[in-house]
C-alpha cells in the first residue's frame, strides 16, 4: 500500500500502535500473577480509542493485526481467546459510541457479548487443560448457596437446577458490573483525548460524577 496522505500515515501507526498495546495487554493479562482486574479493566480500551479516533475500517484493521501478532506469540488457541469477549466487546463499544448509541442499548449488547464469551472461554480453556471448568464454577455456586441458606437456616436443600441457575445468574452479574464499570472509565478518560462519547442514563448521572 503506497501511503500519499498523512491522515493514511496517522490511520497506519495508530492502528499498529493501539492493536500493538492491546496484545501486550493480553498478554500480560495472561501470563502476569497480579494486576489481572485492573488489565481486564483496561484491555479492551486501545480498540475502542481507534474506533472512535480513526473509525470503524481502522478498529477492523487493528483487531486483525492483534489476532496475528497474538497467533504468533501464544499459539492458535491461546491468542484467539481475546476475541471472547475483549475483542468483539472493544469493537462492539467503539462502534455504538462512534454512531453515538445510548449506554442502555451497549451495555446490553456489551453484557450479552461479555456473557457469551465467557462461556465459549469456559469450553475452549477446558479443552486446553483436558477438564471441565464448569464443575468449578458450579462448586463455587453451591458454596455460595450453602452459606446463603446456612446464615438464613433456611430449610431446604438446593438442586443440580438452581445451582446451574445461581452460577449464570453470578456471571451475567459479574459481566454487568465489568461492562458497565469499562463504560465510567471510558467516560471519565476519553474527554482528555477530546472524544465525546454519549452520555449516560440519568440513573447512572451520581455514578458517573463521583468518577469525574
Amino acid at each position: 500500500m503506497k501511503i500519499t496522505t498523512k491522515n493514511q500515515a496517522l490511520n497506519l501507526v495508530e492502528t499498529s500502535y493501539l492493536a500493538s498495546l492491546s496484545s501486550l495487554l493480553w498478554v500480560a493479562l495472561y501470563y502476569l500473577p497480579i494486576g489481572g482486574a485492573f488489565l481486564r479493566l483496561i484491555l479492551p480500551l486501545p480498540i475502542i480509542l481507534l474506533h472512535l479516533r480513526r473509525g470503524t475500517k481502522a478498529a477492523l484493521e487493528g483487531l486483525l493485526i492483534q489476532f496475528l501478532l497474538l497467533f504468533v506469540i501464544m499459539g492458535p488457541l491461546r491468542g484467539t481467546l481475546f476475541l471472547f469477549p475483549y475483542g468483539g466487546l472493544s469493537f462492539w463499544l467503539g462502534w455504538s459510541w462512534l454512531k453515538e448509541k445510548s449506554w442502555r442499548l451497549s451495555l446490553t449488547l456489551g453484557v450479552i457479548i461479555g456473557t457469551i464469551g465467557f462461556f465459549l472461554r469456559v469450553i475452549a480453556l477446558s479443552a486446553l487443560v483436558g477438564d471441565n471448568l464448569w464443575v468449578l464454577i458450579t462448586r463455587a455456586s453451591y458454596g455460595l448457596i450453602e452459606k446463603f441458606i446456612g446464615f438464613f437456616n433456611l430449610p431446604f436443600s438446593p438442586s443440580i437446577l438452581s445451582i446451574q441457575l445461581v452460577a449464570i445468574l453470578l456471571i451475567i452479574f459479574q459481566e454487568i458490573v465489568y461492562v458497565l464499570t469499562v463504560h465510567v472509565v471510558a467516560y471519565s478518560i476519553f474527554p482528555r483525548f477530546k472524544l465525546i462519547i454519549p452520555d449516560p442514563p440519568r440513573l447512572l448521572h451520581s455514578l458517573v460524577d463521583l468518577n469525574h
